[in-house]
Parts: C-alpha cells; structure tokens; sequence
C-alpha cells in the first residue's frame, strides 16, 4: 500500500515500535499516550533472543544493549536453592548476547527517543473518544475535544484497550489467573552473569539489568485478588518471600522501601478471534496479554509490530494485511499465553507442575524461528 497516515493508541513498549516499524515503511504515524507524564514503572525487564533480533531490524540494537545488560543462559534453581540447570540460549544475532535485561525506564527512553526522532508526532495525556470508520478511514474524536481522519488506527493500550471495547464490545475480559507478580530493584552482585529462575510455590528471579542494578521478580498465590496498601507494602513483599531457598530470604532483607515495590495481579487475554475489524486493528497485551513466566509479553508485542508494518507494505488493502498479520502471529502468541499460564497454574496447584528448564528450553526453539 501507498503511504498512510496512521494513529498508534498507547505509547508503551508495543505502540513506540510499531511508530517506528511504521516510519521507516515510509508512513505518517501519530502516537497518542493517556498519561500525560509518559512514565514507566522503574523495575526491569526480561527480554529474549528474538527480542535481540527484533531490535536488530528495527535500527535499534546499539542503543538498546547500551542500555541495559546481556548474558546467554538461565540458570534453573529448586525451591532449596539447589542449582538443577544451566539453561544456554544462542544468540540470533551472531556476535550479540542471546538476552537481555534492561529497565524499564531505559527501554522506555530508547523507544521514546526513536519515536521522535523518526519523526512521529506523540500526543500525551489525551485518548481517542470514539472512532468512526466508513471504510474508507477513521474519524476520531479525541478527549481534548480535536479531531483527526486517518487511514488506520492501531490499538495498542494493553490489557484494558479500549480501542479493543470499542470495536469488540462483546470480547472477553482479562482473566484473573490466581497470582500475582512483586518487583524491587536490588544492587547488583559483580557474580549475576544470567537470570536466576528459583521453582516453588512462591517463583523467584533475579535478573541484571544494568552494571550495577539488578531486579527481583517474585509469584505469589493470591486467592481472591486482593489489594494492598501502599503503606507497608515492603513488609508485606518480605512476608511473601518467607517461603523461599535461603539465598532470597536473606536479599528480601534488603526490601525497606514502600516506594519501591511494584505489584501487579497477573491477567491473560487471549482473543480466538479476529484482531481487526475495517481500519481498527489490534497489537500486544491488547489481543494477547501473557503472564511472565516465559519472558516473552513485551517480544510478542515487538514482534506484533514488526510483522503489522511488513505486512502494510506487501498488502493491496488494510484487509489484507490485517488478515496475514494475524495468521503470522496467533499460533506463537497463543503459545506463550497458554503455556505461561501452565507454569502459572502449576505453581499454585491448579494444574501439573511443569519443569521449568525444560518449559524455557522449548520457548527459545519456538521463538528463535523467523517471525
């Protein structure tokens, strides 16, 4: 198709890159961002080979391994601190670290920084009101009371996208799974080379993220889904951690800030259906929002990105494209939801334990073939 004025809803991880898969296509691309601040939470993140290779064909790659740290295994410990696996992952991109761990404010200033530079427009602090489509574009209304036309819109605002509500009414909502995900940022130990995967009731990691900074990811079983205040929360994420091999219980000392803490009950979303309907169309958390147990929610949405801006340039119609973006991407992206959630639910009883080195070892197969 000819160049196309298009508007990407959400400004995280999944809607920067498809501003800049989309830009270097050639087309005029307008993010809009709900928070006005444009601010990210300030732990880490996990991200894989095919993450690695995504950056790469993006433009990014320099800017992105400056910013964060790599290494090239997992190692796999038992809920007693004994060392049972060491995990290598290959690199896909030769002469590069096979993964990263980088945090979340890092990544954010990389994308963000792209984004402008590549010469998209990013709107923050409003929302697209309504969207009118007559097959031949989008009008849309937006919460600061202005109006644009596009030949497309892109819905990627997460778990909650109201660009899906919007075009899909009827689709499932987010699934509470039954556990939840505590984050806090530690120092580094000059011996963290890889990402420490500790099994249990309780899932524990520990992942580097810059020279001197690393983040620990803890999954907890959370009957009911509560809430809790901010006010005591480190107590509360040390409490959780009482469970664990002696080597975390004895770091969840150090969790003194309330501030610090990040908790996030984990959802899925899974939609069997189609991703687009007319010139609307769906990307990341917003059509398939996995929990963390493989790494891979934020590489699925990159990926999103990269496949949705190729298939715009080989497609005659939106119709088209949209219809050969989502049969590219649902198989793998329904394999990570599904056997995310199988990890999920045999942590806390409601399904098999799986192992989970044999869990990763099979995820970097599926994910190291092409997109």
């Amino acid at each position: 198709m000819k160049a196309l004025n298009i508007l990407v809803v959400g400004g995280g991880i999944g809607g920067l890159t498809a501003a800049i898969a989309l830009r270097a296509k050639g087309h005029t691309v307008t993010v809009i961002e709900r928070d006005p601040t444009w601010s990210v939470y300030g732990v880490g993140i996990i991200q894989q080979s095919n993450v690695v290779r995504a950056m790469d064909q993006l433009g990014l790659l320099d800017d992105y391994l400056s910013a964060g740290v790599g290494f090239d295994a997992v190692e796999i410990f038992l809920p007693n601190g004994a060392k049972i696996a060491r995990v290598p992952t290959p690199p896909l991109v030769p002469g590069k670290p096979a993964n990263v761990g980088i945090g979340r404010p890092a990544l954010h200033k990389v994308l963000g920084d792209r984004t402008i530079a590549s010469g998209a427009e990013v709107r923050l602090g409003i929302t697209a009101d309504t969207l009118a489509d007559d097959g031949e574009g989008v009008d849309v209304l937006f919460s600061d009371g202005s109006q644009a036309r596009y030949d497309l819109v892109i819905g990627a605002d997460g778990v909650y996208s109201q660009t899906r509500k919007a075009i899909f009414p009827d689709s499932p909502d987010p699934e509470f799974t039954g556990q939840a995900v505590w984050r806090y940022n530690f120092p580094r130990p000059a011996d963290l080379d890889v990402l420490q995967v500790y099994n249990g009731p309780t899932g524990v990691g520990l992942v580097p993220v810059s020279e001197t900074l690393m983040y620990m990811y803890a999954t907890t079983p959370e009957p009911g889904n509560p809430r809790y205040p901010r006010e005591g929360l480190a107590a509360t994420m040390r409490g959780k951690l009482g469970g664990t091999a002696p080597a975390i219980q004895t770091l969840a000392q150090q969790i003194s800030d309330d501030e610090g803490v990040v908790y996030r009950p984990l959802e899925v979303l899974l939609v069997e259906g189609p991703w687009h309907k007319g010139r609307v169309v769906l990307l990341g958390d917003a059509v398939h929002a996995t929990t963390p147990h493989l790494g891979q929610g934020a590489g699925m949405a990159i990926e999103d990105s990269i496949v949705l801006a190729d298939e715009l340039t080989r497609a005659e119609t939106p119709e088209d494209a949209f219809t050969a973006y989502r049969a590219r991407r649902f198989e793998r992206c329904a394999y990570i939801v599904r056997e995310s959630l199988a990890i999920c639910h045999g942590q806390i009883g409601k399904g098999l334990p799986v192992d989970n080195a044999k869990a990763t070892h099979a995820m970097f197969e599926v994910v190291a073939q092409p997109v």
